[in-house]
């Protein structure tokens, strides 16, 4: 089967999530991977949501933490004070699924504005749970589409802390966890580097090159010593895929490229 670069990446997000692990999911790109993971190889996964569902199962796509479907599918469902409080900071999380409108080379995430904060060109959804997140989670991923307006050497306001400025600076800051372990674009995958903390390209997705990779970054990215590529997506998982796409165009009324 073909497969466009956006399948591509949620197919190599969803990968990421191990059965049975805990996990904070963010609404969109988040939301599509765990729940496609949940689908095919993680059957045991357990979704939770900042509004309180935990072990959620929808059949289509949220359009946001409050969305019915998240509370009519999970084993439970909590007030967000105990998703925070007891699973998030009692260190009950596993892996934290995040999505940004732009990242830097540790990991920090921006989802607040573009430029200047007190006139910005563009004012993004803010941080919402994000910040907790990322901060007490063992573990985050975090996925995007990659680009030079994305994936910048300064960002334009630091939403969530990743690694901080590199290092020990995650450590100094008295964050729990390991912080960020992966980024999952639609061209790569990067991991931090041991000691730095700095992202570095360890997988490319089939048919990308370094100097598109190199193009849609705007810092000097730099590539692991052995970089893999990416396995394709399969049948399975690219059926599941659109399937789940499909059921959520349908729920929402929406043409199916847009779920």
């Amino acid at each position: 089967m073909t497969y466009t670069t956006n399948e591509m990446m949620t197919v190599a997000a969803a990968r990421r999530l191990k059965n049975g692990s805990v996990c904070f999911v963010g609404i969109g790109l988040p939301s599509k991977a765990a729940n496609l993971a949940r689908l095919t190889s993680s059957p045991d996964v357990v979704l939770i949501y900042e509004s309180g569902p935990i072990g959620a199962k929808p059949s289509v796509l949220p359009l946001s933490i409050g969305d019915g479907e998240l509370a009519e599918t999970a084993d439970t469902v909590v007030p967000t004070g105990e998703i925070f409080r007891y699973w998030l900071q009692g260190g009950r999380i596993d892996v934290g699924f995040l999505g940004a409108a732009q990242v830097d080379r540790f990991g920090n995430i921006n989802t607040t504005v573009v430029g200047d904060y007190f006139s910005p060109k563009v004012r993004l959804p803010g941080a919402g749970g994000a910040p907790e997140i990322a901060g007490s989670a063992k573990s985050v991923l975090i996925i995007l589409k990659q680009s030079a307006r994305s994936f910048v050497d300064k960002l334009d306001f630091i939403t969530s802390v990743g690694h901080g400025e590199g290092g020990d600076s995650r450590k100094r800051l008295g964050l729990p966890g390991a912080g960020p372990v992966g980024i999952i674009t639609d061209l790569c995958i990067m991991e931090p580097e041991a000691g730095t903390h700095e992202f570095v390209v360890t997988a490319l997705h089939p048919g990308v090159t370094r100097e598109q990779v190199v193009a849609a970054t705007g810092w000097p990215i730099r590539f692991a010593d052995t970089v893999e590529n990416t396995a394709e997506p399969t049948d399975v998982e690219l059926t599941a895929l659109r399937d789940l796409e499909a059921r959520t165009a349908a729920a929402h009324g929406q043409a199916p490229g847009e779920a």
